[in-house]
This record gives C-alpha cells, structure tokens and sequence, in this order.
C-alpha cells in the first residue's frame, strides 16, 4: 500500500505477550498442554454426536458445530504463538496479518452468533415444547447456521475492508502476540477516528447487544423452569448454566476489547490471551463436565473403543 513518501509495510514485528524468558516458557508449556489434552475434546465432542444415533436432537447438532467452531478458533493464533516463543524475531506478513484478522472475527463472529441460536433453541424447546419440533426443523436448523456463517463473514469483512483502505508507512511494530484490529489501526499513517469508531460499531456494540440479549433470554428461561417439575427443572438449569458460562467466558474479554477507544491497557494482553487461546480449549472441559447425555455417550464410545483395541490384541 503506497503512500506520499513512497514507503510500503511488507510485514509486521510483533512484541509478543510478554518479554520474561520465565513467562514466556510458562505460557509454552501451559499452551502445549491444553493443545496436546484438552484439544482433542472438540473432536471428541464432534465424533461423538455424530456416531451416536440418540444425539441428533438440534441442541447437539449446535453443540457440534459449537465444538467445530471452538476447534478451528483455536487453530488461528495459538500455533503460530507457540512458533514464535521459539523464533527470537516474531514477524508477521502484511498479507498475513490481515488474513488472521479476516478469520479470527469470522469464526468469532460465528460463534458469537451460534450462541444467540443455541439460547433461541433452549427457549423454545422449554418454553413453546409443542411448538418445538414444527420450529427447530432439520431445515431451519441448517438454515440458521448458514444465517451464522454468512453474519460472521459480513462482520470479518467489514474490518478487514476498512483496515485495508488505511495507509501503513510505519512504525510496524504491534504490541501483540497476534493481529486484531486495535493494535492494527494504531500504526495507520493517518486520522483513524472515523474508523475507530465504526469499528467500535461493528465488533463493540454487536457484541455488547447479543451479550445483554442473552442474559434477557436465559433469565426468561430461568424463570419459566422454576414453575416446572423437578427432574425436567434440574435438567433445563443444567443446560442454560452450561451457556450462560460459555456466554460470559466468550463475551466478557471481547467487551472489554471492543466496546472501548482502542486505548492500550495493562490488562490487554492477558485479556486477548484467555479470549483468543484458553477459552476455545474450555469448552470441551466445560460441556463434558456439564451435559449428562454427552458425558454418558462419551464413555460409552470410548469403552467400546478399548474393546474392540483388546479384541484385536487378543486375535493377533
């Protein structure tokens, strides 16, 4: 991108989370482990609802994709981070940034959106259940997740759009360990307060709407279990505490980046490192420990497994 003085960014240095050596090994191996445990649960999660016939109620067909998105969320900046803890200068491509930013808010976007219809599917399902199965079809629900998909591409595209109409000329130094849009429109070479705030606009107030919108629509739900018997209550409780956990881990730190002036904070960093990297490994932890029905055909898939693993040990 050509500006008067003829300069071009090619690429941009990144600062990283921290730069204590000590730290810095901490975070690796904290990485390495919840990638190397705790990942393969999306895939577990994933294999699970589709290898079992008694799951194929459109709460775990969400659940599914849930886990899906929360997998190839995790693929976008944690990797490349573990790269760079090895690498003494952490580079990143102009083309490269924009492309993790392009796909760091689609897949969040996504998933953001994914939520909304997972709290629209608990509503009816507790409180219109005659009108369940006539609403929450094998249609809408594909439907709906097209609707998703297609909101998170408008909302990636919009920022990248916008962050590709801005002039770098440098300084390319991002106080980061990864692209997002903050740190990015900093280094613009010229008056970014139009897009501050559209940006504020698009990421910020999304979010903090769909956030409230939620709450609203968990606390209706709450409200209506709390009249129903008590097998069927515990049952529903169980379930909307399980969102309303996902809920405030996924929006809580995207607030607190989003809906400000793209001011740096102390607290930044560490807030994009839970947000971008330990929440999307979570989630398996989370709906294992939480939905009875997955935990239980988790375990009947794996003993199965390991019966067929000594079957075949004996034969041979």
């Amino acid at each position: 991108m050509k500006i008067a003085n003829n300069t071009v960014v090619t690429e941009f240095i990144l600062l990283g989370l921290t730069q204590s050596q000590d730290i810095q090994l901490l975070v690796f191996v904290l990485i390495l482990i919840f990638y190397l445990i705790i990942l393969p649960g999306n895939f577990l999660i994933i294999f699970t609802i589709k290898s079992d016939p008694g799951l194929t109620a459109p709460l775990y067909f969400f659940l599914g994709n849930l886990a899906f998105l929360d997998a190839s969320y995790s693929f976008i900046v944690a990797p490349r981070m573990l790269v760079d803890f090895l690498s003494e200068k952490k580079v990143i491509s102009y083309r490269g940034c924009i492309t993790q930013l392009f796909f760091l808010h689609f897949v969040g976007g996504g998933e953001g959106l994914l939520l909304v219809v997972m709290a629209f599917d608990r509503y009816i399902a507790i409180c219109r259940p005659l009108h369940y199965s006539a609403v929450m079809n094998p249609r809408a629900c594909y439907a709906m997740l097209l609707a998703l998909w297609l909101g998170g591409f408008v909302h990636s595209i919009i920022q990248v759009v916008l962050i590709l109409r801005l002039p770098f000329c440098g300084p390319n130094q991002l106080d980061n360990f990864f692209c997002d849009v903050p740190q990015v429109i900093k280094l613009a070479c010229t008056n970014t307060f139009v897009v501050e705030l559209l940006m504020v606009f698009n990421s910020g107030l999304m979010t903090l709407l769909c956030f409230l919108g939620l709450l609203a629509s968990y606390a209706v739900i709450l409200c209506h279990v709390r009249r129903t018997a008590a097998e069927r209550k515990n049952k529903a409780m169980s379930t909307c505490i399980t969102h309303v956990i996902i809920i405030l881990l996924m929006f809580g730190p995207a607030i607190f980046i989003y809906t400000r002036p793209f001011r740096a904070l102390p607290a930044d960093k560490v807030v994009s490192f839970f947000h971008t990297v330990i929440f999307p490994l979570m989630n398996p932890m989370i709906y294992t420990l939480r939905n009875q029905e997955v935990k239980t055909s988790m375990k009947r898939l794996l003993s199965r497994h390991v019966v067929c693993q000594v079957d075949f040990i004996i034969r041979n």
